[in-house]
């Protein structure tokens, strides 16, 4: 059975209800006969001139714009990138997708440093899984808010673990070799000046003003924060004595990470801690570590269910070990298992919504203290600078007496006061259902100053408004380079000289190479038995693994629907071309066809067809109508799944050494679902299409 070829398309932003003549009874069809943008954009007949109307920037789309977020977006910048220019295209603009990055525009967001950009993306991706349309207005202004009925998984407590890690864990490192680098006095004229104003406030009692005066300075004039505190790298600075140490890693490949590990890209080392710091707990929480229990995994497949469950293995061993110990032989002896394991999973949940909320608390004031265009540069500084100016007031006027007194009053009312407080706790959730949510961050000092993931689809949207997306991170196979990063020893004011600063940075070639010498003799004498009988291991699972896709193709060509769904899922080398940012390789039901974002037509639409972007037929003439069209704008939901299931992908991954091709489902305001699959540029696919349009996401 032959299986057809074919494209997704999408494109632009919502245009008035009364304007959709489309005819959803049958998802089948397209959109309308009649003005078929899929058609359109596919024979590539339409001119540069456009309807000002159904143009992004337009007041239908200002005036629709629902959020923050998408005001920004279709505002006019005074600085502005590549992908805020009008570039006089109907169709997206390519401003280097494929490209090396040192050819692709400087920069593509004004303000923004493109390596910026690329990281905020990156870390997007691995944060946003699943989002739903929100039929009322966020609140604070900015959708893609984490939902509160967010179901758990280990993958998605992995990723935020990461990103804790990323901002949180990273930022308090980074602050404790602050407090020794004081400490120490190898910055002497710097200690100096802390100690001296420290101790004459104390004399004075004026210390507490002092300090909030200090973070008045350092909030509402960011000049003040390189003198006060001078930037080092992290991995160059002993947290103990204050001093310079040579990097864990090595080398000083990057400067804000913990290990100086080397990167190709900007972040990359960071992000690769954030990983192995999640994988160092695979010992205590194993079910987190390999993501058991993904909401993106396809339904159970034959090959999945041939795959025994490395956590039960695990689980298995340990009550082994327990038995052989003189413990309970059974489960039915045992009557606690049952009961923990639900406690433990049922507060899994809680807690992974309270890292999230950490994370983004701390993304938040992060890009309150430090604003990325285009959010406002001044605005959230100062509101948060103009906070403390009453608890300056209130520190001059308040004596150690009455603090303590104030403070002794506070914990006796919060211990004994039990019955006062649940009174006033039931007449707030009475008077005023939502009060928890009025008084969050977001909605009160921090109103209006996005997360990461917030900030990041807010660029994502300025690029499809000016018909420009973004580029994708640039990736690259080969290991980053062992030499040192660039730095400025001019702007370093840590105690050492020239010679210390150029052994610590520089890795000793002759012990680097005597070590891995040394090391690799050991592992080849050790486990030289130990790799035949793994490599023989690994070339009988590939052969499983390649004969369970063989019968999959079988049962496709014979209708089975999972079977179809795996079509793909290993691309070859010969189907890896570069696509995007217009069309993107995909299948659906199995057949082969692409991805195309059209932006020509006045109902923006995604669709399934078997015409390339450039017109090429690859099918036969009745293969050529799209699957379906859907208007970006009837889009209600987005979801990444999984190419195969968890315990699949592990094994396959390790057997063949390719990358599972992954998929996405689209669903529709009539609760209509679209599943792509083996979407080699999912991702890209994902962010397109949550950019496009006038939703107001949420993440689930």
């Amino acid at each position: 059975m032959a299986f057809n070829k074919g494209y997704v398309f999408s494109d632009g932003l919502p245009v008035p209800d009364d304007e959709l003549k489309a005819d959803h009874s049958n998802p089948l069809i397209s959109s309308s006969e009649s003005t078929n943008p899929v058609q359109t954009n596919l024979d590539r007949t339409s001119t540069a001139s456009s309807s000002k109307l159904n143009t992004p920037t337009s007041s239908t789309a200002t005036s629709s714009a629902p959020t923050d977020s998408h005001a920004l977006a279709e505002a006019d910048h005074e600085e502005k990138g590549a992908a805020q220019m009008d570039h006089g295209q109907v169709e997206a603009k390519n401003l280097g997708w494929h490209e090396d990055p040192q050819d692709v525009p400087k920069p593509l967001v004004g303000g923004l440093p493109n390596e910026d950009l690329w990281l905020l993306v990156r870390r997007f991706n691995k944060q946003m899984y699943h989002v739903k349309a929100m039929a009322t207005a966020p609140p604070g202004g900015l959708d893609l808010n984490i939902a509160d009925e967010d179901e758990f998984s280990p993958d998605k407590l992995r990723a935020n673990i990461e990103r804790l890690y990323m901002t949180v864990i990273v930022g308090l490192i980074g602050f404790g070799k602050h407090i020794a680098r004081l400490r120490s006095w190898r910055e002497p004229r710097r200690t100096a000046a802390f100690c001296t104003c420290y101790f004459v406030a104390w004399a004075l009692d004026l210390l507490m003003p002092v300090a909030f005066l200090t973070f008045i300075v350092l909030i509402a004039y960011p000049p003040s924060r390189p003198i006060l505190f001078p930037s080092a790298p992290l991995a160059l600075v002993n947290s103990k004595t204050g001093g310079v140490q040579s990097p864990k890693a090595g080398v000083l490949g990057s400067h804000d990470s913990v290990t100086g590990a080397p990167e190709n890209h900007e972040g990359e080392a960071v992000e690769q801690e954030a990983s192995n710091f999640v994988s160092s707990f695979a010992h205590i929480a194993l079910s987190s570590a390999t993501g058991k229990h993904e909401q993106s995994d396809p339904e159970a497949s034959s090959l999945d269910k041939s795959v025994p469950d490395p956590t039960s293995m695990a689980v298995a061993g340990a009550e082994a070990k327990h038995s052989a110990a003189g413990g309970s032989p059974t489960k039915t002896h045992d009557k606690t298992k049952q009961p923990m394991e639900e406690a433990m999973w049922t507060k899994m949940r809680p807690i992974m919504h309270v890292v999230g909320d950490i994370a983004d608390g701390w993304e938040r004031f992060a890009n309150a203290l430090s604003p990325t265009a285009p959010f406002p540069k001044d605005a959230p500084r100062l509101k948060l600078a103009a906070l403390l100016i009453p608890a300056v007031l209130g520190a001059l006027l308040t004596t150690s007496s009455m603090f303590m007194k104030m403070s002794t009053f506070s914990v006796g009312l919060g211990f004994f006061g039990d019955p006062i407080t649940w009174r006033a706790l039931s007449w707030l959730n009475r008077e005023f259902p939502n009060w928890q949510k009025l008084l969050e961050l977001r909605n009160t000092i921090l109103k209006g100053v996005p997360t990461n993931a917030q900030l990041t689809i807010t660029l994502l949207r300025i690029g499809e408004a000016n018909k420009a997306p973004l580029p994708p991170p640039p990736r690259s196979d080969e290991p980053p380079s062992e030499h040192p990063k660039e730095l400025d020893h001019d702007d370093l004011t840590l105690d050492a000289s020239q010679e210390e600063l150029h052994e610590a940075i520089h890795a000793d070639p002759v012990d680097a190479d005597t070590t891995a010498t040394e090391d690799s003799s050991t592992k080849k004498a050790k486990h030289r038995h130990g790799a035949h009988v793994l490599g023989f291991f690994k070339g009988t699972t590939k052969t499983g693994v390649e004969a369970k896709l063989g019968v999959d193709k079988v049962r496709a060509a014979v209708g089975s629907k999972h079977a179809k769904d795996h079509l793909g899922v290993l691309p070859k080398p010969e189907d890896q071309a570069p696509t995007g940012p217009v069309d993107f390789k995909a299948r659906y039901q199995g057949k082969r066809g692409y991805v195309f974002i059209s932006t020509t037509e006045a109902i923006p639409s995604v669709s399934f067809s078997s015409r390339s972007g450039d017109g090429l037929i690859e099918e036969a003439p009745e293969a050529r109508k799209p699957a379906f069209s859907i208007p970006i704008r009837d889009i209600r939901e987005l979801k990444k799944i999984g190419g195969l299931g968890w315990k699949a992908k592990l094994v396959v991954g390790w057997a063949t050494d390719k990358q599972v091709a992954d998929g996405l489902e689209i669903v529709d305001k009539n609760g209509v679902t679209w599943r792509m699959t083996a979407i080699q540029l999912r991702e890209e696919l994902f962010n397109r299409l949550v950019a496009l349009g006038g939703q107001k996401w949420e993440s689930f």
